[in-house]
């Protein structure tokens, strides 16, 4: 793996880097606000001092000898006249290695008689240089902490993505271990959690996709298997045609149940492209009232009545219709086919805090709720089919992040009620 792009390098790199510069800031900033304040000290040291010998000479008789109180042991004081200039003027210069501070105070503007304070400051000097280094040390030694700190607190905090990333790499289809959230911060919890639902969609996903493997190769296998038998016995002597006419009937309806079967398969394909399809606006009350009304027509060759009810006026939002009729459908059209002649199915949609549920109810004779009815070919009663609807709407179900059920009626009338809800957010306001 290019280190350039590890996280916990560039993480802990720009740590220390974003340290180290507050460090080299602050030192830089301590040092020159303490070498400031010496050389503001040093100039007002001089300036009283030259004040007081000023104060003094108002006096009495200007006189070197005046300058005597001042007594400092590196300070010397001369009296020197200098043409134009009026103003104090302080300066610090080097001579040889020695460093001094120099101050020109006025004493006597009209003459032009100036006080020439010179001081050696080697010891402040020697002084800063001192600090200069404690702080070198010191910002060395932060660095080495800040190191020290950075390497660790990276190790801490990318531990988890460590974790997790570990876990994810050992992952394949026949292997998908949960996460254990008790060995993670609870900030990776929602995560977790996420990962975890994804590995479990992962699994059902795989274990459908093998069950619709050897089911399909299965269905197609039998009567593949019902017509070479037919055909050869058929075959093995002369018959009246009637015989040939049954046999081949009996192929054509095999070849039927087969293209049946095959068609199911590629409505699968069909859906995991639709997964991709752009959401759509779309007003679900009136989108599932146009739905009801197409439905009508299906369900008038047996005379069943299909009503719908709302409680709510308005609901629109973002959806994938693709998915959400295959859904609907696939649950009206059973409701149709186990409901008898005269019959009655309701379509409802109740909206209910944030969850929208649909149900389709029917009067038909009920499910054996102890089958799983959502995986492939699993079938209900003695009607035909492929048995890939209910596992079809499972799937658009779960591409639309939504929940399904199927489940016998609790009132007095037999039937089923299949129910898709969907955790949807409005797009405007409910009426």
């Amino acid at each position: 793996m290019n280190s350039d792009k590890s996280i916990y390098k560039q993480f802990y790199t720009k740590l220390i880097l974003a340290t180290s510069l507050f460090i080299a800031i602050l030192s830089i900033l301590f040092y020159g606000y303490t070498k400031s304040t010496i050389y503001e000290e040093i100039y007002h040291s001089l300036l009283n001092d030259a004040k007081l010998i000023v104060k003094t000479s108002k006096n009495a008789k200007i006189d070197i000898n005046n300058f005597l109180l001042i007594k400092s042991s590196g300070v010397t004081i001369d009296l020197i006249q200098i043409k134009n200039l009026d103003q104090v003027t302080y300066n610090r210069f080097q001579n040889g290695k020695n460093y001094f501070a120099q101050i020109l105070y006025p004493l006597d503007k009209k003459n032009q008689h100036f006080i020439k304070i010179t001081k050696n400051i080697n010891t402040y000097i020697n002084m800063l240089s001192q600090i200069f280094q404690n702080l070198l040390f010191i910002s060395l030694f932060g660095l080495f902490l800040v190191v020290f700190y950075a390497v660790t607190v990276s190790k801490t905090l990318l531990r988890p993505i460590i974790l997790i990333n570990d876990k994810l790499s050992k992952m394949n289809e026949n292997y998908m271990a949960q996460i254990d959230k008790t060995s993670l911060p609870q900030e990776f919890h929602t995560l977790a959690d996420s990962i975890n639902g994804l590995t479990n969609k992962i699994q059902t996903f795989v274990k459908f996709k093998k069950e619709l493997f050897i089911g399909a190769a299965h269905e197609l296998k039998t009567p593949l298997a019902v017509m070479k038998l037919k055909n050869e016995v058929t075959l093995i002597k002369d018959r009246e045609p009637e015989k040939y006419k049954e046999t081949l009937k009996l192929s054509i309806k095999q070849i039927n149940d087969m293209n049946s079967m095959i068609s199911s398969i590629l409505d699968i394909g069909r859906q995991e492209g639709a997964q991709f399809e752009k959401p759509h606006e779309i007003n679900l009350v009136e989108f599932l009232q146009r739905k009801t009304n197409d439905y009508r027509m299906l369900s008038s060759q047996k005379n069943i009545t299909i009503t719908f009810y709302a409680n709510v006026n308005k609901y629109i939002t973002l959806i994938q219709p693709t998915l959400l009729v295959q859904i609907i459908q696939n649950f009206v059209q059973n409701a149709i086919k186990f409901t008898e002649e005269e019959g009655a199915i309701a379509i409802r949609l109740s909206k209910k805090n944030e969850t929208v549920e649909i149900s389709i109810t029917d009067n038909g004779s009920g499910i054996d709720e102890s089958i799983d009815l959502f995986a492939p070919f699993k079938r209900i009663g003695s009607q035909s089919g492929a048995g890939l609807g209910l596992f079809l709407a499972k799937s658009a179900a779960d591409a639309l992040s939504a929940s399904i059920s199927l489940k016998n009626r609790t009132d007095d009338n037999k039937g089923t009620i299949a129910s898709l809800q969907l955790h949807v957010n409005p797009r405007c306001d409910l009426f």
